[in-house]
């Protein structure tokens, strides 16, 4: 992961054209006079053995005649002649590249990348459209037109997608920062583009066009670092697939399905559209409206039949409606006539003059809980649509961030609606728009939540016997298993703390079977146990609410004969005789996981029992898990309504039900040889939950555990326990929860030490940096806390030491400080001994810091744990800069 000499390829300063040709219709002759032709001022060379001049310009014939190195090389040329060009490009100071050359094999690609790699050159494509900076009058590509410049950048997997956004955009005088087209992304791909894109001061939103993802981990953690700065918006193909394939399990019918790319992106911070006027639609809201907090929405008309489209939109979306209270019926009654519609919509009436506008809104937008407002007008002949506009233009602007502008008509209202846009205004065509522009709004705040969850592989409950559990799937593995018998499910379910019924696994023998039901008493269920047969049900080989010795033996007959005529082949193993479970009122649920191709380990949560498939009600989520991940999951399904009572039944324990998850989450993280599982049914009710039939695949490849998933849990393992000052401190990563205690050390500071650390005196932190210095990517950032534990259980942070690395891994940048009170007494010490440990284990080179020349404390502190002044930089004033160089642990 790196974003080392994009500035190279997005903002050069001279390009050459490699295979620049007069040829019309020629890649390399598009690309010439589409840089000729977009504004570029840097320098522009044309390279061709075969020509001497083009277009009146000198043509180098190979890359060492050029006057000098070109930031930007632009290569057109036969797929056989790109990896030498490439290495001899590298050779003379060139550090960016665009393949357009389409039809490379695998040993040219890589012969490219092992010519590129000495040198950090970075190479787009192979086999792209290229790129363009509109701004910089860049158009390194072979598109058809140029594009316009704004603030948003368009990065897409498919040509033939920025070619078509490029009509789309520009005939509705929409500009760009950056359109880039990955091509084959060899290379720069989707994680580098979003880490240099989410530091760019000229793009303010992020479009992409996804086909795949290569490298999962490095995808989210660019998603999730770019998605904290800026919106990121996605198409992503391939949505309308087959659906859930027929599998051994449910939740293995998952791998590679699209609702798992879903999960990516909500746990990203991301959000997911369908169409390119959906990019837009979507960009321009979170631009204007992403500091909303809205949940409701206030509709006010000029006309009942555009409120009335507002309102079906509204329910259509799942957007709720606000209902006017008591006070704000009066204050708009007082301002509107006797004939107005006393509800939301709020309708003017057709004849509405610019005061009673005025008056309205200010009503509306004087009471917070009204929430967004959707300012809807229709052109009528008593008042210009333009005088209504700037009346209103006002108010508009000092509530920017909760007013949606739709404007019914189009040349009768233009002027309107540009004093809107003028004023910052989001402005919509339809009603539809606008509606389906705030429900974005809400699912990408919803998602934004979960960015902000940075859940430990094994959250803070009960201690699995995890050595218990891996015993019984390495016995599984020797005996040349993928499926764990009932027994040994039972045993790893139990080993996590997952409620079982009393279940005994017998020989295929009826007095086995009978004894085993009176050990365990009447009622009982019976099942088949067969290597064979992961799907019991269908073949007849589960019987329920046995109540006698004559039942049990009956049903063991009854069930061989349907196994032998559905499945001669499959061998029975025996009978598992499991206590009944009977709850009138409880809600049959399915949890299960399953390991997806790109992303990794995927979970599972719906509604289950037989008809699981038919039913369709499923969510899906990435681990680590926490309690309010797990209810988020179990939200986004239709059950959970039911889960929340009816009628004559109480609600079920949804804490029950997010530990059965958080548990599951933990054993695909400790039990890598885990494939698939499937809790079907998991019972739910008001006393709890129990699993009354599971099964588990496993596999020796060791497809899943914490190392697999796409999102990296908090790391537990760092966490140690240390004597200070006759004390017992707790030194361990930060944690999102450590907020409010976080916010307590700041307070505790002087001013002094506080500008000292950030160069600044402000104490009061807002609540998004709070966030920010808590809710970190630990693939990315580490921050270790000091912490101390009271008589009476409260926790509080003495000290704080953090390191964020480049997206490289090669230099992190460090600070620490220690509440003003207990400096001097080797906090200070403890703490940057163990980031160093930590830099070490991750393979970092260097730790690099910048520390103010009067802070002296700091610079001792530094010095006595090996860092040195770094020469490299230049000398300043006021700031001395340090580097620790350091050596990688021994594995």
């Amino acid at each position: 992961m790196t974003i080392r000499n994009l500035d190279r390829l997005l903002a050069p300063r001279s390009v050459a054209v490699f295979g620049a040709s007069p040829r019309v219709g020629s890649v390399g002759a598009t690309v010439w006079r589409n840089l000729r032709g977009g504004g570029f001022s840097g320098a522009l060379h044309a390279v061709n053995p075969k020509h001497r001049t083009l277009d009146g310009q000198p043509v180098f014939a190979r890359a060492a005649d050029l006057p000098a190195a070109p930031d930007l090389a632009v290569i057109c040329t036969p797929p056989a002649t790109v990896a030498a060009l490439v290495a001899e490009l590298g050779a003379t100071g060139t550090r960016a590249a665009i393949v357009m050359t389409a039809g490379l094999d695998a040993a040219q690609k890589q012969a490219t990348l092992d010519a590129a790699r000495p040198h950090l050159l970075r190479v787009l494509g192979p086999n792209c459209l290229g790129l363009m900076t509109p701004r910089l009058g860049l158009n390194a590509s072979f598109a058809h037109i140029d594009a316009l410049a704004g603030e948003i950048a368009f990065v897409s997997q498919s040509g033939a997608l920025v070619t078509a956004m490029l009509d789309w955009a520009t005939s509705r005088r929409i500009g760009f920062s950056h359109l880039v087209s990955l091509g084959e992304s060899a290379d720069v791909d989707f994680g580098d583009l979003l880490d240099y894109l989410a530091s760019d001061a000229g793009t303010r939103a992020i479009l992409l066009y996804i086909e795949s993802v290569k490298a999962p981990r490095k995808f989210m953690s660019a998603a999730r670092a770019a998605a904290r700065n800026k919106p990121v918006i996605v198409v992503k193909a391939g949505r309308a697939g087959q659906g859930m394939q027929a599998a051994a399990s449910h939740s293995g019918a998952l791998a590679g399905s699209d609702i798992v790319f879903d999960a990516a992106i909500r746990r990203a911070g991301m959000l997911r559209v369908d169409t390119m006027q959906e990019l837009f639609l979507a960009a321009e809201t979170l631009a204007r409206l992403r500091g909303n907090q809205s949940e409701v929405l206030t509709i006010i008309t000029n006309g009942g039949g555009g409120g009335v489209m507002a309102a079906d939109a509204a329910a259509r979306s799942g957007v709720a409606l606000y209902e006017p209270d008591a006070a704000l019926l009066a204050r708009l009654d007082a301002v509107l006539p006797a004939t107005w519609s006393h509800g939301n919509p709020v309708d003017l009436i057709g004849d509405a003059p610019v005061a009673r506008y005025t008056a309205a809104l200010a009503a509306l937008l004087a009471e917070p809980r009204s929430g967004a407002v959707l300012f809807m007008h229709a052109p009528t002949a008593i008042v210009a649509s333009a005088d209504i506009a700037r009346a209103c233009a006002p108010l508009v602007a000092a509530a920017r961030d909760r007013v949606l502008g739709c404007w019914l008509g189009d040349a009768s209202v233009a002027e309107a609606r540009l004093i809107f846009r003028q004023a910052g205004i989001a402005d919509y065509a339809t009603p539809e728009d606008a509606v389906r522009a705030f429900s974005m709004l809400l699912t990408y705040r919803r998602n934004q939540a979960q960015l902000i969850e940075a859940p430990a592989a094994r959250p803070p409950r009960a201690a699995p016997d995890v050595e218990a559990a891996r015993a019984l799937i390495a016995a599984a593995l020797t005996e040349g298993r993928q499926w764990l018998d009932e027994a040994q499910v039972k045993g790893v379910l139990q080993a996590y703390g997952i409620p079982v019924p009393h279940s005994l696994t017998v020989a295929a023998d009826e007095g086995a079977a009978v004894a085993a039901a009176r050990t365990i008493g009447y009622p009982v269920a019976l099942k088949i146990v067969s290597p064979a047969i992961t799907h019991k049900s269908d073949v007849g080989g589960v019987r329920l609410a046995l109540r006698s010795d004559a039942d049990v033996a009956e049903a063991l007959r009854s069930m061989q004969e349907r196994v032998r005529a559905a499945r001669p082949e499959a061998r029975v193993a025996g009978f598992a005789v499991q206590a009944m479970v009977e709850r009138a009122h409880a809600e049959e649920l399915i949890v299960g996981a399953s390991i997806d191709s790109v992303f990794g380990p995927v979970l599972l949560f719906g509604q289950g029992g037989v008809a699981v498939e038919v039913i369709g009600d499923r969510a899906v989520a990435l681990p680590p898990l926490n309690e309010t991940l797990a209810r988020e999951l179990v939200s986004r399904t239709r059950v959970a309504k039911l889960l929340g009572g009816y009628r004559d039944r109480p609600p079920a324990r949804l804490d029950a039900v997010a530990d059965v998850l958080t548990a599951v989450s933990c054993m695909l993280a400790d039990l890598p040889e885990l494939a698939e599982i499937d809790l079907n049914p998991l019972l739910a009710d008001a006393d709890g939950v129990i699993a009354l039939d599971a099964r588990m695949r496993v596999s020796p490849a060791r497809p899943g555990g914490a190392e697999r998933f796409a999102i990296r849990p908090y790391p537990d393992q760092w966490i140690e326990t240390v004597s200070w000052q006759g004390e017992t401190l707790s030194l361990r990563p930060i944690r999102p929860e450590d907020e409010a205690q976080h916010r307590a050390f700041i307070e505790r500071l002087d001013a002094e030490d506080i500008r000292m650390r950030v160069f600044y005196t402000r104490r009061e932190l807002p609540r998004s940096e709070l966030a920010r210095l808590t809710q970190i990517d630990y693939a990315r950032e580490m921050a270790f806390i000091a912490e101390r534990t009271g008589a009476g259980g409260e926790r509080e942070t003495l000290g704080t030491v953090r390191a964020v690395s480049d997206p490289d891994n090669v230099e992190a940048e460090f600070a620490v400080i220690v509440r003003s009170d207990l400096k001097g007494r080797g906090l200070g010490r403890l703490l940057l001994d163990k980031l160093v440990r930590y830099a070490r284990g991750q393979g970092l080179e260097r730790l690099v810091g910048m520390v103010l020349r009067e802070n002296a404390g700091m610079l001792a502190l530094a010095l006595r744990c090996g860092f040195l002044l770094d020469e490299s930089k230049p000398p300043e004033s006021d700031v001395v800069h340090l580097v620790l160089p350091l050596e990688k642990e021994a594995s």
